[in-house]
């Protein structure tokens, strides 16, 4: 990457940037003049916008629901009539309903495939449209490791994430006519919220995985972003970009 990255100010959205590496995003978005709304299920969206806006950011949160295509297909419309189009759109929300295949319920799997999968559908079908008018577009979504190699207990996980790459790959031939590049980041094992819960026998087990042997950080994959955003990133599309140490290898 070169030392300076190139950034027009445009309008971007986050989903899941209420915590971990959504919120590294939207901050990383922001630290370059975008305008970021940051989308979240819950509330924890709100402290994140704000507290961009109190460091001289420009973002708005929204509540939504986004395993809801009816929640989201109204959020969109309301987002384009505020700001226009949506220029760069990083699909990052995602859930995990963990278990072995024989004991997954039906529930647990649609719910991981709706939120993790379906969501990024909803979201690039609402708001593909004014990209392509401005002629100029960044969609990214965030992976696995998992949906490049799988993992036992997580058939739903690693299903949908996989199923993001089929759909990165699609939009890339679909929408690269009109300057709009679409990659995946698959993230491998990085320190957030939900890996600092992990018993430290299982981390030590994840680690003698890991050829560079260390957790990634949220930044790791926000500098990801960072460069698929800007400018210097136009000529990369239908790629998945893997930053997980080594695990995929």
């Amino acid at each position: 990457m070169p030392a300076s990255l190139t950034h027009t100010p445009r309008v971007a959205l986050v989903t899941g940037a209420g915590r971990g590496i959504g919120k590294a995003i939207a901050e990383r978005l922001a630290s370059h003049g975008h305008t970021v709304l940051c989308v979240s299920k819950s509330d924890t969206c709100v402290a994140v916008a704000a507290d961009i806006v109190a460091k001289g950011g420009k973002a708005k949160a929204y509540q939504v629901d986004v395993s809801d295509p009816a929640a989201v297909a109204k959020a969109c419309e309301a987002i384009v009539a505020e700001h226009g189009a949506v220029e760069i759109l990083v699909n990052n929300a995602g859930i995990t309903r963990d278990k072995l295949v024989m004991a997954m319920s039906d529930q647990e799997w649609n719910e991981v495939l709706s939120t993790n999968l379906s969501s990024a559908f909803y979201w690039v079908k609402g708001l593909v449209r004014p990209m392509t008018k401005k002629r100029w577009g960044r969609i990214i979504g965030i992976s696995s490791v998992t949906g490049v190699i799988g993992n036992a207990g997580q058939a739903n996980y690693a299903a949908a994430k996989a199923g993001l790459h089929g759909l990165t790959m699609t939009l890339a031939r679909e929408l690269a006519g009109r300057s709009i590049t679409a990659n995946a980041i698959a993230p491998g094992f990085i320190t957030t919220e939900m890996t600092d819960v992990l018993p430290e026998e299982v981390k030590a087990k994840i680690l003698e995985r890991i050829p560079l042997a260390k957790f990634g950080s949220t930044t790791d994959i926000a500098a990801m972003v960072d460069y698929l955003a800007s400018e210097e990133g136009g000529y990369v599309t239908g790629q998945v970009i893997s930053v997980d140490g080594g695990m995929a290898i």
